[in-house]
């Protein structure tokens, strides 16, 4: 799945010690919330989304442990 603003990759990240997440556009929510939904990936979404430098809004979408984050990441990368 592309960033419609940075148009590269999403990514899932694992860094920190609140586990594995993927920082998305506003506008990609929806999208990323079905695709998830769909393969059986429990999520859930900070309150608050934020807005850097007046770029577009982005939101926090964290992830259970499991699937693993490899295998989040696969999933992301085979939706185009």
């Amino acid at each position: 799945m592309i960033d419609s603003t940075t148009h590269q990759p999403l990514k899932v990240s694992t860094d920190g010690t609140a586990g594995p997440y993927i920082m998305v556009p506003v506008a990609q929510l929806d999208e990323l919330k079905r695709l998830l939904e769909v393969h059986g990936v429990a999520y859930w979404v900070d309150e608050d989304a934020i807005s850097l430098d007046d770029g577009p809004y982005i939101a926090v979408v964290n992830l259970s442990n499991e699937p693993s984050p490899a295998e989040v990441q696969g999933i992301l990368d085979a939706a185009t």
